[in-house]
């Protein structure tokens, strides 16, 4: 129940810091730089200077620090299966042996690298939604997609049905919050037997789920029926982005940072 609770991803975090007030073309843009730096990192030890960009990033948002974290959650289990897998599979220097499995230490560098590399990716995705509105992250990635529109390319529906699954998380984590309270309630147990009872104890939970799911994509798609909604040809906005000089610096920051941690990686390497 708690880890229903406590889950951030997708979530809004409204704030009038500056990085909410950049556009988010110029957000959305220096994610996808940060996310490519981190991904190119080799070295365990430049991870801890990721860390402290992340956390200036957060200062700068205005936003807790352990609300950025807890968007982590979700992948933990993701993380610590993926270093497994490269501790006990990774042949090389051997540090420990359990029987048939040994433990080496390239094994033991490469879980690391990997843990870290993947959770610094989920952070830095997450602090887009959480300092970003759904509506102007859909009108920032239209307008990103849009050039692709002449060979085709469906920028608009594409970029609605992003935000659209971005915006249903915590809605749909706290419809589930809600119905094992319900089960709770009636003296259904989640966290008592075996792994196997422990599953048999979810249907009950997963099945209203999926129906209510399904009811919600009914309601939404007439909603947007009744509203007249014919997709993005000739449809005007209320606050039309405008691209600003402080978008201009932050997207040139961004790069010359992500670039000097790569460099700096390079050579420890």
């Amino acid at each position: 129940m708690k880890f229903f609770n406590h889950l951030t991803f997708g979530q809004y975090v409204p704030s009038e810091s500056p990085v909410h007030r950049l556009d988010p073309r110029c957000k959305i843009i220096a994610v996808l730089v940060l996310l490519t730096g981190v991904f190119l990192a080799k070295h365990p030890a430049v991870f801890s200077v990721w860390g402290v960009l992340l956390a200036c990033l957060t200062a700068a948002a205005r936003l807790p620090f352990r609300l950025v974290l807890r968007s982590a959650k979700p992948v933990l289990i993701l993380v610590l299966f993926t270093a497994s897998i490269h501790i006990f599979f990774t042949s090389g220097t051997p540090l420990l042996s359990l029987g048939i499995v040994t433990i080496s230490r390239e094994g033991l560098v490469l879980a690391v690298y990997m843990g870290l590399r993947l959770l610094f990716l989920v952070l830095f995705a997450s602090f887009l939604t959480l300092t970003t509105r759904p509506m102007e992250l859909a009108d920032g990635l239209e307008r990103l997609f849009s050039p692709f529109t002449r060979f085709g390319f469906p920028a608009h529906e594409l970029a609605m049905m992003m935000t659209i699954a971005l915006r249903f998380i915590p809605t749909l984590l706290d419809e589930t919050d809600r119905i094992m309270k319900a089960q709770l309630a009636r003296g259904a147990s989640f966290d008592r037997g075996g792994l196997w009872k422990r599953l048999k104890a979810f249907l009950p939970v997963l099945i209203p789920l999926f129906v209510i799911v399904f009811q919600r994509a009914e309601d939404l798609a007439v909603a947007m029926e009744a509203r007249c909604y014919r997709g993005g040809a000739g449809r005007t906005r209320m606050s039309p982005l405008a691209w600003k000089g402080t978008d201009t610096a932050a997207l040139l920051l961004v790069p010359a940072v992500v670039i000097l941690l790569v460099t700096i990686d390079r050579s420890l390497a």
